[in-house]
């Protein structure tokens, strides 16, 4: 059966999510997916805590103190998330849109690039390092992926206006790299909702979708479940 290359993606703005919870839903979407499944991406802030990708080694983890660790599915090392800093969650079909995982990363590398030149900021990503740098070589993106039958979950953190100190407690990505945020490049820093609009904005081109079907705060259609769930 051949299947036509869809032209729209379903975009959710969930606000401030525990990641377990947001983690077990990615799965439970992924594990249930099928070829006329839409792609989505789902744009959230998480409650602080630290999550370790499959690459993760406890030693990077310095200080934890209160903050929870998490052993996540993802690619990758140790890393922060918390209010004021977007996380987009990209579910999407590569067999469908016959690209490959460096070609996401890519993609997802230069939306990044694009949204932070949209307010005149310099940045590039790094061919041994994936994620976004300011001009200065500070980390303010970073990526971590994870394929499952030929679908991608997980994606990127960026920080934008939020508690950096917590990065201090880490070695993020075991890299020994200094992190930053928009907030301390540019005054006044805009708002989360103004850059995740642009950021939407430019994943969606990247992806080549022309339309988009927002379900904010939805869970209820495919039956993905709003509680926990088994992956």
């Amino acid at each position: 059966m051949i299947v036509s290359s869809p032209t729209t993606i379903k975009l959710r703005y969930l606000g401030i999510q525990d990641y377990t919870d947001t983690l077990r839903q990615m799965q439970y979407l992924t594990n249930n997916r099928d070829a006329d499944t839409d792609d989505e991406i789902w744009f959230v802030q998480h409650h602080g805590v630290f999550t370790q990708g499959q690459a993760g080694k406890d030693e990077y983890v310095l200080l934890p103190g209160d903050i929870p660790v998490i052993k996540s599915d993802r690619g990758g090392h140790v890393t922060y998330h918390g209010p004021g800093q977007i996380t987009a969650y990209l579910m999407i079909d590569l067999k469908r849109l016959s690209i490959g995982v460096r070609a996401l990363v890519t993609l997802i590398e230069q939306a990044l690039v694009k949204t932070l030149a949209h307010w005149q900021i310099s940045a590039a990503p790094k061919r041994d390092a994936p994620g976004v740098y300011d001009g200065q070589g500070r980390k303010i993106a970073s990526l971590g992926l994870r394929i499952r039958k030929g679908c991608s979950y997980h994606g990127l953190n960026f920080n934008i206006n939020m508690d950096m100190s917590p990065w201090q407690r880490i070695n993020p990505c075991g890299l020994g790299i200094h992190m930053t945020q928009m907030a301390d490049i540019i005054s006044p820093c805009p708002s989360i909702e103004e850059v995740t609009d642009q950021l939407s904005h430019q994943l969606m081109n990247g992806l080549g979708y022309n339309q988009y079907r927002d379900v904010t705060d939805s869970f209820d259609d495919k039956n993905i479940p709003k509680g926990n769930t088994e992956s």
